[in-house]
């Protein structure tokens, strides 16, 4: 089924959950990129990685890319899992709340399903309800898949999700800290009910953001207005917290990227962005309430085209 050499190239964009008030419903695909290589070997696993995180994951079948992979191929009716070459550069930090974990995903269900022969190919429906399948919820993985902001749910018939196009005068300025903080841990502080005026807000926010970064920008900061997570989160991350707290006083749209730490700014053109990279120098450099955090920070853009793919379906010599 599987022809040795036959190779895929993938470029897959990292993402931000819950994008402010859109808590498990909202996310953005960013420009920045985790690229991957999967060649078809006779046996076994064979892996180079650099970049973010390659110390650090496993270099076995645990590896989540072919975890993905291997999710895809029994959706598919494939239970033999075929030798694998994997080569990946990773630019997406770990544990920093730009779905880092959802572009492994979407990098390996690609993959696997570009491997597939073509009678055995999932179409786009089942490959998003594997991905989901196994991030838990689809408001990373979506973005990673389709690009722009995609507003995601769930019914009887499984994940669903709807792509919107962002306006292109919005800039994502992120502050990334060179501490973690884990995806369960800042779960695990949301309580199961809330005060039913804070539902109300955030539902009206929600539904403004999306006016706001489709159509008109200037809205980004009272639309990224956020009381169903982010508050009850601050205690996990006390620096991000604060610096959001700070960039939202200065009138910048400032929020938690996913479940953090990394501090988001949805900049309303390039004058915003500039300022916001000044604000966030100021505010980063004096470091006087966090002691010892240090901050990344990169002007991205909105990807607005989601995974990018490449096959090479015939062998490949050498």
């Amino acid at each position: 089924m599987f022809e040795i050499g036959q190779r895929v190239e993938l470029s897959v964009p990292g993402s931000t959950g819950n994008v402010g008030p859109g808590y498990d419903s909202l996310g953005l695909a960013l420009g920045h990129y985790d690229d991957l290589a999967v060649t078809v070997t006779g046996a076994g696993l064979e892996f180079e990685l650099h970049g973010e995180g390659a110390q650090a994951v496993p270099r076995t079948a645990e590896h989540l890319v072919v975890r993905a992979m291997r999710a895809a191929f029994r959706a598919a009716g494939v239970e033999d899992l075929p030798g694998l070459r994997l080569e990946a550069t990773n630019r997406i930090p770990h544990g920093r709340g730009m779905g880092s974990s959802a572009s492994a995903v979407v990098a390996g269900v690609l993959a696997a399903n570009a491997l597939l022969p073509a009678g055995r190919a999932l179409d786009d429906r089942r490959l998003l309800q594997v991905a989901a399948a196994m991030e838990g919820h689809p408001d990373n993985v979506a973005p990673s898949l389709y690009g722009g902001l995609v507003i995601s749910w769930s019914g009887p018939d499984g994940y669903r999700s709807a792509p919107v196009t962002v306006h292109e005068d919005v800039v994502p300025v992120v502050a990334i800290p060179d501490y973690e903080v884990p995806t369960r841990l800042a779960r695990s502080l949301v309580p199961a009910t809330v005060p039913h005026h804070d539902a109300s807000v955030n539902a009206g926010r929600t539904a403004l953001l999306v006016e706001a970064m489709t159509r008109r920008p200037e809205l980004l900061l009272p639309a990224t207005e956020d009381r169903l997570h982010q508050p009850y989160r601050a205690s996990a991350m006390p620096p991000s917290a604060r610096l959001m707290a700070a960039l939202r006083d200065r009138g910048l749209p400032a929020m938690i990227s996913g479940a953090g730490p990394t501090v988001l700014v949805l900049a309303a053109g390039p004058a915003q962005a500039a300022a916001t990279e000044r604000a966030l120098t100021e505010l980063t450099r004096a470091g006087a309430d966090a002691p010892g955090v240090s901050w990344r920070v990169l002007r991205l853009r909105v990807d607005g085209q989601g995974a990018k793919l490449e096959k090479h379906p015939q062998k490949i010599q050498g």
